[in-house]
């Protein structure tokens, strides 16, 4: 069995699917390990690291995905990439299928499988392999970061013999796992920190890290999460509340990170330009759902917009921290991986009745298999 680790051809995206150390561990669950030339270089991690712990280095992704069983990577390969690969192979990425049924229509065409590893479904066993949760887990811890180094004073409040300069106020909107990272991270940094979500779940979590929960706390409130634990789409009455209440709460921040995204849907959108006159000049605005089309008007990807005075940044966190991103993101590979190999003969052998196969696996055989990403053409 080979797997190969490649590339990315994005060249906004610098993590890589696999480290050295998860080569090390794929040696010792019997495989053959492939390293495309320089496909660690921007995360830090050297052809030579690769070789060390086992790996071959191959001059191209031809060489490196030609042969191979698994082929690992960070997003979705085009058609083109995907046809490198040899038929029945698996093919295992952050697929971004929601909106692109023609591409993995195109995916499928080329007859390998592939698996998208942010459908991984939120059951015990596979919370080492989500993600979602690691990646998102960094992206809040640099949009506090990044608020800061925009922001013009300090987070801390600091007293002094000139005087007390007062903590600064940080107002997150979104506590999924980037949210309560961002909360835990503005803390500690020492800003008074306020937050808000949807999911009433979230209001203890939010509080045990020492912030205040603001929220519209009514009947469709305490409904408002699926058995999954993410957010419903609220009722255009709630969301109106919601805002009035937000609108209100905004004018008083000095930073405020937004993190809110619903699967398959477009991100919400949360912050008005009305809402960004209304505060200070020199206030920061942290849009982490910008890919999504952001939660908030006016931002921007990868850049930093300015309204009046106020800083909305558009940064794509994760890739800011390509290191430490990679690293997480390989051990999520690697550990849904190891559950696709026999442990006795050290073959390939997909159990294709799996919950956790049935949930991220898109195409087989030529065909689309995930119901939810079916061609639109398709009867």
């Amino acid at each position: 069995m080979k797997i190969a680790i490649l590339s990315e051809t994005d060249a906004g995206e610098p993590r890589v699917a696999g480290t050295p150390e998860t080569v090390k561990k794929f040696k010792a669950l019997g495989a053959e390990v492939a390293v495309q030339a320089g496909a660690g270089q921007k995360s830090g991690f050297l052809d030579s690291d690769y070789a060390a712990n086992g790996a071959a280095i191959a001059p191209d992704a031809a060489a490196a995905a030609g042969d191979a069983d698994i082929i690992l990577r960070v997003r979705r390969p085009s058609e083109a990439e995907a046809a490198l690969c040899k038929r029945g192979a698996l093919v295992i990425a952050i697929m971004d299928p929601y909106g692109h049924e023609a591409e993995i229509a195109g995916l499928a065409n080329t007859g390998i499988s592939a698996f998208a590893m942010e459908l991984m479904p939120r059951i015990t066993r596979a919370q080492v392999m989500d993600v979602l949760s690691s990646q998102a887990n960094l992206a809040g811890y640099r949009a506090v970061v990044d608020a800061a180094s925009e922001f013009n004073r300090a987070l801390p409040m600091m007293m002094t013999a000139a005087g007390t300069i007062p903590a600064t106020r940080v107002f997150v909107m979104g506590a999924g796992v980037a949210g309560l990272q961002a909360i835990a991270t503005a803390r500690r940094l020492g800003a008074v920190v306020t937050a808000t979500d949807v999911r009433p779940a979230a209001k203890e979590q939010v509080e045990s890290l020492g912030a205040k929960f603001v929220a519209v706390e009514d009947d469709e409130f305490k409904q408002a999460e699926t058995a999954g634990g993410y957010a419903k789409e609220m009722s255009k009455d709630y969301q109106a509340k919601q805002a009035a209440l937000v609108a209100d709460h905004i004018k008083k921040q000095d930073i405020v990170i937004t993190t809110a995204l619903i699967p398959g849907r477009p991100a919400p959108k949360l912050i008005t330009h009305e809402m960004v006159a209304s505060m200070r000049p020199g206030s920061v605005i942290v849009d982490l759902a910008v890919e999504r089309g952001g939660n908030v008007e006016g931002a921007s990807a990868d850049r930093i917009a300015e309204v009046n005075g106020v800083k909305i940044v558009g940064n794509s966190n994760v890739t800011r921290l390509p290191a430490s991103a990679s690293s997480l993101y390989s051990r999520n590979l690697y550990a849904f991986v190891e559950t696709l190999i026999d442990k006795t003969t050290k073959d390939l052998a997909v159990n294709w009745d799996d919950d956790i196969v049935k949930a991220t696996a898109l195409t087989r055989d030529g065909a689309v298999i995930h119901p939810n990403f079916q061609p639109k053409n398709a009867a």
